[in-house]
């Protein structure tokens, strides 16, 4: 037998194989006989070895897509109406120490901000996941939710002329429907610098709002991760109405310790019909890791979890260990209320963890590795003056092929 027909017929296989993935086969689908695939073959060897072996990978692709998401319905109904909204700890500043008096303590020389992100550490330490308001405006919000939208727009139009391109564009969700990983750049691609409506500040202006010297998250990942926390991640989540629900996972597989802090942004008020992230506290512990891949025990650590969905308003974020189990619910049809919902996604790796962390960031190729916490806070020294131009101009787009 031919090779690209041999090919095929392997791959088809595997696509039947794939949809009986824990929840039974899917809906009955045509495909081509193998008698039609031999005399396509036949006709043009060089055009079927390339457009059936895609088209065969791509069904196998999509057989496996279904089978994830009968078994996101099956994980959906065990956690059943155990689920509740995820709120905001009614988190109290440490108190300051004193330093006066026979036997006191020695003086604690925090500032404000630092003693709540000490007591911010204790409930991600605790729970996996920590919901915080109000750490970006409104305007800014909307304004990073333009440009995200402009930039995917920008990035689809890229990818069109050539696909090979796309893992730079795009991270571990491209491929999903109606859901992507948009990667990010710090300063404005090429295509945008004609557009008269992009704003070529907006990444810093955030930026220095989030992780400046008094940025909304500068004290806690000071406190998760130090200054030398690497940048893993940076990109926007987009799904638009009919995605469907994600598998629940955990980000990497486990570490004793953390190796991963991540940032979802609401860039828009998220309601439940727009498919908001469901996260199971504290299910970031070894035990819970356990339990979650022994498929004897899954289902009932899913059943009796603490399970909690992110409906945030624009300018929330919710703050959590990658080791947590989680995931993204379905986004419903406009007609039922779905809309697209866009979470600026960052992250920042815990520098006592070396080695592969079997998770690629979605973050684009040029700044894998070159960004610490502390570089992005040193950029941004003295930003925000008249005339300023763009802290993260040497750091360039981060595209190496596109």
């Amino acid at each position: 037998m031919n090779a690209p027909v041999a090919t095929l017929l392997t791959l088809l296989s595997l696509s039947a194989a794939a949809a009986f993935v824990q929840v039974g086969p899917p809906p009955p689908r045509k495909v081509l006989s193998p008698l039609h695939a031999t005399e396509a073959f036949l006709r043009s060897s060089v055009r079927l070895q390339l457009s059936s072996s895609y088209s065969a990978s791509d069904l196998l692709y999509q057989d496996q897509q279904d089978a994830r998401a009968r078994r996101a319905a099956v994980e959906q109904e065990l956690i059943g109406n155990n689920i509740k909204p995820l709120k905001a700890p009614k988190t109290k500043k440490a108190p300051v120490k004193s330093g006066s008096g026979f036997g006191a303590g020695k003086q604690d020389t925090r500032t404000p901000s630092q003693r709540l992100a000490a007591e911010q550490r204790k409930v991600v330490d605790k729970d996996g996941v920590l919901r915080i308001d109000h750490v970006l405006s409104t305007d800014l919000c909307d304004e990073l939710r333009k440009h995200v939208l402009r930039q995917q727009r920008l990035a689809d139009e890229e990818t069109a002329k050539n696909v090979a391109v796309s893992t730079e564009y795009y991270g571990v969700e491209n491929r999903r429907k109606k859901r992507c990983d948009l990667l990010l750049s710090l300063v404005l691609d090429a295509g945008s610098s004609d557009d008269s409506e992009s704003n070529p500040q907006i990444i810093p202006d955030v930026l220095q709002h989030l992780l400046g010297t008094d940025g909304t998250f500068r004290p806690i990942y000071e406190q998760l991760v130090t200054n030398d926390g690497e940048l893993y991640e940076f990109a926007t989540v987009i799904t638009d109405p009919g995605s469907d629900r994600q598998q629940i996972h955990p980000d990497l597989p486990y570490r004793k310790i953390a190796p991963l802090y991540v940032i979802f942004l609401a860039l828009q008020d998220v309601t439940e019909e727009m498919g908001p992230t469901s996260f199971l506290l504290g299910t970031h512990t070894y035990d819970s890791q356990v339990k979650f891949e022994d498929y004897n025990q899954k289902d009932e650590l899913l059943q009796n979890a603490n399970a909690r969905y992110a409906l945030l308003n624009k300018g929330d974020a919710v703050l959590f260990d990658a080791r947590v189990l989680h995931c993204g619910n379905a986004n419903s049809s406009e007609e039922d209320g779905g809309a697209t919902r866009a979470m600026f996604n960052f992250s920042f790796r815990n520098p006592q963890i070396g080695g592969d962390l079997g998770y690629c960031g979605s973050m684009r190729p040029g700044y894998v590795g070159a960004l610490t916490l502390g570089d992005i806070g040193e950029a941004l020294e003295g930003y925000g003056q008249k005339g300023d131009t763009n802290p993260f101009e040497k750091y360039g787009s981060g595209l190496i092929n596109a």
